[in-house]
């Protein structure tokens, strides 16, 4: 027998902390009390529907939803769903034991297994606890009597007189199994969750739960290997029986490692105390300081006042004394009066030097001290950066470096990092920003907190410089900086389109997807079916595609990617007055003699090529982009060719009749040109030979988090 008392732990629901009531197993082998689960599915549809406020989690006080549950409510709640019954429409939540999400599919709380066992383990606790508390019989009229028995087939208690009268000699109720008294009542035979009316005689060891004949044969569990419940009950008691001999076989090193953790425990108290002194320490030192210099600096600053005050002061009577009757006025006055002109002179010499310095300071007034004290004013904001840095540092915590290739700058930006090691050991990371301004002498970085290891920010400026960096915090302790990376927003606002599968749209040649995302031209029978028919040159056509979504004004942007197998693939815009002669254009075509890698490039070749384009476009192919041929291009044909960007983006400012062709993972535009934006403007690709082109996706919320789950 095990003791009862010493397995409290294992009794206690994750949700509520208390004993559990009708427990359910979780697709994750937790258990939680039927009551808690429901009423976790309506903390989450409530806190949906109210935003994630904080007072939606007051709609159950024993359940309390984690911060960490609340910033996914978003992504497991159900949008549209409301709280109008007594049974939780959403169908995902994070388990309460582990937070992993669960999914309990269409039947719901209806899918799960109670856990009888369990249910029956509880209640034998609940009995050993309150032994002297009996159980009552449930037919008895008041006063009850205490029950002496209790029917699992009609779940209730009775006492012997009830027992009699409700379970007659020689009826079907007589049959009944009884035990002693007890409030917990289970079937005698499981029945599957699914289908109502089979009873489970087989275990998934897929799933780990049991199933019915039913659900292998047409059910969810139709391709999981299953086994007999026989054959399962038989091993998992053998595995169960023998880990319980094996711990209880180690139940002298058992003991060692608690007096060992006993032990780290008091070691831990005393570190602790330590480092809080160690930390005190410093702290105080840096008041030391801080007292010190706000001494001296006040020191300072009550000498300077000191001194312009005395000048100010002599100053002022010195202004006094040119007053009627009073110093120096006055004393003039006097020497006036003197009739002896020798006695006069002698006097009035130096008396009249005075005079004209005080005519002179009259005519060009000047206080003798400055009033301000901008000399005086501490800059503390360096020290205030490095203040706010001041935290923990540990060697055992590595630096972070943000991915650049993972990382994208489009409609919206998505920041990615990652950790030197193969194990991530940081609980949580600070990403910083700031926009790069020359004009700005200081820099204010803007800070949010990530759990991942990526980030999607929404509020960038257009045609703009940022740098990020990134640290790693586990407890208190830090990582430091990571190296700064400087990205580059999209010189305009992303315009979304997809390709158009109706407007000139050749399926023989093409192939989309069906997202319209991505083209693709077959290089197959079609091709060399045309190409047989000619018997001049090598002349073929282009397969034109054009986006589904025009613009009319405004500067736009988007961005593609073309496969680097790419043979041929032209991009740029058409307005929609000449897409008709896009799609008819019977000189549109490409031949040998003039590639533009192959030297021929007569004046007359190029005035031919550039009249006969309906729209504006620059060839790209074999891993290479090529400069059109223009006045303004550079005369040397290998000048001309630059590099295939990995991901190629088109600037359209209708304002100003401009359009830009960009390296989109760097956002530097590498050819612009002039273009005639009368009318509506649809971004246009061709392709030829074996090519792809795929259009980027847009970033979202959870873009992160989609990848990393493909």
């Amino acid at each position: 027998k095990v003791a009862i008392k010493g397995i409290e732990r294992e009794l206690i629901c994750p949700a509520c902390k208390e004993l559990f009531t009708h427990p359910l197993i979780l697709p994750c082998q937790h258990n939680v009390c039927h009551k808690c689960v429901k009423e976790i599915l309506f903390a989450f549809e409530d806190s949906f529907a109210d935003g994630g406020s904080e007072s939606s989690n007051q709609s159950s006080p024993r359940i309390r939803i984690s911060s960490s549950s609340m910033d996914r409510i978003d992504r497991i709640s159900r949008s549209g769903m409301k709280r109008n019954s007594l049974t939780p429409r959403s169908t995902l939540f994070p388990c309460p034991g582990c937070q992993r999400d669960i999914d309990l599919g269409e039947r719901g709380i209806n899918g799960l297994f109670r856990n009888f066992t369990l249910e029956t383990i509880v209640e034998r606790y609940r009995q050993a606890a309150r032994a002297a508390i009996a159980i009552m019989c449930d037919f008895c009229k008041p006063p009850p009597q205490e029950s002496t028995k209790s029917c699992m087939d009609c779940s209730a208690s009775y006492c012997n007189e009830c027992f009699k009268i409700h379970h007659p000699w020689g009826t079907v109720k007589a049959q009944h199994e009884y035990v002693g008294p007890t409030t917990n009542f289970r079937p005698k035979i499981l029945m599957c969750p699914e289908h109502e009316m089979e009873r489970v005689n087989m275990y998934c060891e897929i799933c780990r739960r049991p199933v019915c004949h039913l659900c292998k044969l047409g059910g969810a569990h139709a391709n999981h290997r299953v086994t007999t419940m026989s054959t399962a009950y038989k091993t998992l008691k053998e595995k169960l029986s023998k880990d319980i001999e094996y711990l209880i076989s180690k139940e002298s090193q058992v003991k060692a490692h608690i007096t060992q953790l006993d032990l780290l425990l008091k070691e831990t108290e005393c570190n602790s105390e330590r480092a809080k002194q160690e930390a005190s320490q410093s702290f105080e030192k840096l008041y030391n300081v801080l007292e010190e210099k706000k001494s001296a600096a006040l020191r300072a600053i009550e000498t300077s006042k000191n001194i312009r005050l005395e000048k100010l002061q002599t100053q002022v009577e010195e202004y006094q004394g040119l007053l009627e009757n009073n110093g120096l006025v006055g004393y003039a006055q006097e020497v006036l009066k003197e009739t002896d002109p020798s006695c006069f002179v002698q006097t009035a010499k130096q008396l009249h030097v005075r005079i004209q310095k005080a005519t002179e300071s009259l005519k060009s007034f000047r206080p003798a001290a400055e009033t301000t004290f901008e000399d005086f004013v501490v800059d503390i904001a360096k020290q205030e950066d490095i203040l706010g840095d001041l935290s923990f540092h540990s060697n055992g915590l590595e630096i972070p470096e943000i991915n650049e290739e993972q990382s994208r700058m489009y409609n919206k930006a998505v920041i990615s990092w990652e950790w030197p090691g193969k194990t991530d050991s940081a609980d949580i990371y600070v990403l910083e920003y700031h926009k790069l301004n020359r004009e700005e002498e200081s820099v204010a970085w803007q800070k949010t907190e990530v759990y991942g290891k990526s980030k999607v920010l929404s509020d960038l400026d257009d045609d703009s410089s940022y740098a990020f960096r990134v640290r790693g915090y586990k407890g208190s302790i830090c990582s430091p900086w990571s190296r700064e990376v400087i990205l580059r927003t999209p010189p305009a606002p992303v315009f979304s389109f997809l390709f158009d599968d109706k407007c000139g749209y050749n399926n023989e040649h093409l192939h989309l997807n069906p997202r319209r995302t991505s083209v693709e031209s077959r290089a197959g029978f079609p091709l060399l079916l045309g190409s047989e028919r000619l018997q001049v040159g090598c002349y073929t056509t282009l397969d034109y595609i054009i986006g589904d979504t025009g613009i009319a004004k405004g500067k736009h942007f988007w961005a593609f990617r073309v496969e680097a197998y790419s043979y041929l693939v032209k991009v740029g815009v058409v307005p929609s007055s000449k897409i008709q002669k896009l799609f008819h254009n019977t000189h549109d075509v490409t031949s040998p003699r003039y590639e533009q890698d192959s030297g021929h490039d007569s004046g007359s070749e190029d005035a031919f090529f550039d009249s006969s384009q309906p729209c504006t476009l620059v060839t790209l192919g074999m891993k290479k982009f090529f400069i059109p041929a223009t006045p303004a291009a550079p005369k040397d044909p290998a000048s001309r060719i630059l590099p295939l960007p990995s991901c190629l983006g088109i600037c359209l400012d209708c304002d100003r009749g401009r359009v830009g062709f960009y390296d989109a993972g760097r956002m530097k535009c590498v050819y612009e040109c002039e273009v005639d934006c009368s009318g509506i403007m649809y971004p246009a690709f061709a392709l030829m030979g074996g090519a792809a082109v795929h259009l980027e996706e847009a970033v979202t919320a959870k873009y992160r988090e989609y990848h990393d789950d493909i």
